[in-house]
């Protein structure tokens, strides 16, 4: 399974910016996928997730109200809509994909994408 991610870039505070993740490869199903944001000298920390069955989420505190996420279960893709965005956002935003194969759970990590806010 590929876990690819897509949407960071450069951005002002209060603008706005779309992640996508998408998982691809031999037959499996998708359980849960989370957004994790990495900033400099701190840890891996989960921003937002979802579970492709039934659509619950979680969202950190810190961006509760301004981020959405939501997912394509035909495309195994998620996505991470930020508005609002601060500089501490700022960060390498992961992709986590936790899937089901043959009976088996399995973890895949993306390459991660930088977004950058400015103030």
């Amino acid at each position: 399974v590929q876990v690819v991610e897509s949407g960071g870039g450069l951005v002002q505070a209060g603008g706005s910016l779309r992640l996508s993740c998408a998982a691809s490869g031999s037959t499996f199903s998708v359980n849960f996928m989370g957004w994790y944001r990495q900033a400099p000298g701190k840890q891996r920390e989960l921003v937002a997730g979802i579970q492709f069955s039934g659509g619950t989420t979680t969202y950190a505190d810190s961006v509760k109200g301004r981020f959405t996420i939501s997912r394509d279960n035909a495309k195994n893709t998620m996505y991470l809509q930020m508005n609002s965005l601060k500089p501490e956002d700022t960060g390498v935003y992961y992709c986590n994909a936790n899937v089901r194969s043959s009976g088996t759970t399995y973890s895949y990590w993306g390459q991660g994408t930088q977004v950058t806010v400015s103030s």
